[in-house]
């Protein structure tokens, strides 16, 4: 009988984890939140993640269930592990990819490197904040932020009222997470697989360059890396990983200081962005180790397959027209690109697709998968 994996949310990180499956033998199952999503052709059911009674239904017949986001609630979590399903990554893990107060609190006792950072309740609390920070601070809602979505850089406590008087609003009341300004020199990304049983592997450190808030392009390694950086990354995301207990996936995103260090930015229990160049550029892509590693079975080699490797994101997609009449001109122009699409209508700002290239000479990778991509703009 064939392994079974079910996947609570039917977005892009579903469907790239249905190929691998298949190769595996591996039976995927996904629960999505509406009909018609990236993941419709493994798409099982389709319902709320938020009710309890609908993810246990789906969970019934798997024997595991991961996640294509870390949005599923507490308490449906924990209905899962109280009926005896093997959940991966856990609850625990989870509540800290929920809540980046929970994050930062976390980080501090395992002595991770990390910005300063304050949980502040009202305007005072925030300006004292600022004050202490050179009068510039990032501000971020604790839960739901995304791709940019819910981060300020505020040089005023006012900056942020709408956000108090939206805490004050809540019955439960809360906080929202203040950081310094990082004078950072470049962003990072640091992948790592886990399984339930300790097998730990580490990525190659990759740079990333982000678009308003977004991801748009990742390279694999990391240029001018040098071993102790490259070294000191590995040990950090090894250390979170196993620190938290995390089971599958974990992208730990990094900002490389002017003075060469690097602090912890954010947590990713989950394929994640930074890592898509490893469907055609690593041994084995993050979406089957994903699956390796919730199944407990032995992780395959994180190893380059090039010296370069380049992942552009297809942002938005065409102003006119689909992406499906783009791939004959794509594919003639630069037939070294990889393009992968998520089966979702353009629109500005969404991610629709991206392209993958892998070679020896960096600046040609570089170029051939901006210019493949560039088909789809």
């Amino acid at each position: 009988m064939a392994l079974r994996v079910g996947v609570v949310g039917g977005g892009q990180l579903a469907r790239m984890m249905i190929a691998p499956a298949e190769e595996l033998g591996i039976e995927i199952r996904v629960l999505a939140e509406t009909e018609g999503m990236s993941a419709a052709l493994a798409a099982t059911a389709v319902g709320d993640y938020r009710d309890a009674d609908t993810v246990l239904r789906f969970a019934r017949d798997v024997d595991v269930l991961t996640f294509d986001h870390e949005h599923v609630p507490q308490d449906v979590l924990s209905a899962l592990v109280d009926a005896g399903v093997a959940v991966h990554p856990g609850p625990a893990p989870l509540a800290v990819a929920q809540d980046k107060l929970v994050m930062r609190a976390r980080m501090a006792e395992l002595g991770m490197p990390q910005p300063d950072w304050a949980a502040v309740s009202d305007q005072a609390a925030l300006q004292e904040f600022l004050d202490a920070h050179g009068g510039r601070a990032v501000v971020k809602t604790p839960r739901g932020g995304y791709d940019g979505k819910g981060v300020r850089v505020v040089s005023a406590a006012t900056e942020a009222d709408d956000w108090f008087t939206a805490l004050a609003e809540d019955a439960g009341g809360g906080a929202l997470l203040v950081e310094e300004l990082v004078d950072f020199t470049r962003e990072l990304a640091q992948q790592v697989a886990r399984r339930p049983s300790g097998e730990v592997r580490a990525y190659p450190l990759v740079a990333t360059t982000q678009r308003d808030g977004v991801c748009a392009e990742v390279i694999a390694p990391a240029p001018r890396a040098g071993e102790r950086l490259e070294r000191a990354a590995a040990q950090i995301g090894v250390a979170v990983a196993e620190g938290l207990g995390v089971t599958g996936m974990l992208a730990v995103e990094l900002f490389e200081t002017s003075d060469e260090r690097i602090l912890i930015n954010e947590l990713a229990m989950r394929p994640h962005n930074s890592g898509h160049w490893t469907q055609d550029g690593a041994v084995t892509s993050q979406f089957e180790q994903h699956l390796r590693a919730v199944l407990d079975l032995p992780l395959g080699s994180t190893d380059a397959i090039a010296p370069w490797s380049v992942m552009i994101n297809i942002l938005g997609g065409p102003a006119e027209g689909g992406l499906t009449e783009r791939f004959a001109p794509a594919m003639a122009a630069h037939p070294t690109a990889k393009i992968h699409t998520y089966g979702k209508d353009p629109r500005p700002g969404r991610k629709v697709g991206h392209v993958n290239v892998s070679g020896d000479d960096l600046d040609d990778v570089v170029y051939e998968g901006r210019a493949a991509a560039a088909f789809f703009a």
